[in-house]
């Protein structure tokens, strides 16, 4: 079986899949490229529909004998299945349920904020002074319209009030989620898991950019903690090229429409 993975630097969803991919002791080519310079639409499966039309916005893809697969935490639950290290999902279905009900709040109320808010405080500028050819070169490239749209906002520097104080609010109410599901536990699911990665991976850099909402949580602190000694996090973070990898973003998944 080929196996290859293009990241980004180990933050939001190439934290994850990095992790997951350690966590399983699995060989894979591992391929760096600039996903806030649009490098996804580059490769070959960036025609795959699965591939151009991924939720996740600029996320880690994982080719395996040519077919694509985005959006990490399924990227997590496919190399879960593979790999020969710690179960990375329960096997109790009531549990495998709450974890991937857990996983996609995330996805769909933690991660659009977190992107929002992070590419914000660190891709704007970078975007804006990008020549004109050379943006829209990047653009034409990209299957989603949504995709398209969300690099162009952050170039323009539309970031509305409204959603700005939407995003921090996300956060917040996932910090307030972290701290409640830690009562009495090392991880979120009791043993470690994908939610783990997952929450850790769109979180972890919101400590700087909305600090407000860690204070007075002490039992979400030493989580963040733990989660960045583990082992295959720590290989992952090892990894960045960037001073903090924290401080790299690319556009992420849509906001959600529906609140």
């Amino acid at each position: 079986m080929s196996m290859t993975l293009y990241h980004g630097e180990p933050n939001g969803p190439s934290l994850t899949v990095l992790a997951a991919l350690f966590e399983k002791g699995l060989d894979a080519q591992l391929v760096k490229i600039d996903l806030a310079g649009g490098a996804r639409h580059d490769l070959a499966v960036a025609h795959q529909a699965e591939v151009g039309m991924s939720i996740e916005g600029e996320g880690p893809v994982l080719v395996v004998n040519g077919e694509g697969m985005t959006d990490s935490v399924f990227i997590a639950c496919y190399l879960d299945d593979q790999g020969t290290g710690p179960v990375l999902r329960p096997s109790e279905p009531y549990a495998r349920w709450e974890m991937m009900t857990w996983c996609r709040q995330i996805i769909e109320r933690c991660a659009p904020a977190a992107a929002f808010l992070g590419t914000k405080a660190h891709l704007a500028t970078a975007l804006a002074a990008l020549p004109t050819e050379t943006f829209l070169a990047v653009t034409a490239k990209m299957q989603s319209v949504d995709l398209a749209q969300r690099w162009s906002d952050i170039r323009t520097g539309t970031f509305p009030d409204d959603q700005q104080a939407d995003s921090e609010t996300k956060i917040a109410q996932a910090v307030d989620k972290v701290e409640a599901q830690l009562d009495g536990r090392n991880w979120l699911m009791g043993d470690f898991s994908i939610a783990d990665l997952e929450t850790y991976a769109w979180l972890a850099a919101m400590v700087d950019l909305v600090p407000s909402a860690f204070a007075g949580k002490p039992q979400t602190s030493a989580w963040l903690a733990r989660v960045a000694v583990r082992p295959s996090v720590a290989k992952a973070l090892s990894m960045a090229a960037s001073g903090d990898p924290r401080n790299c973003w690319a556009p992420g998944p849509e906001i959600n429409r529906w609140g």
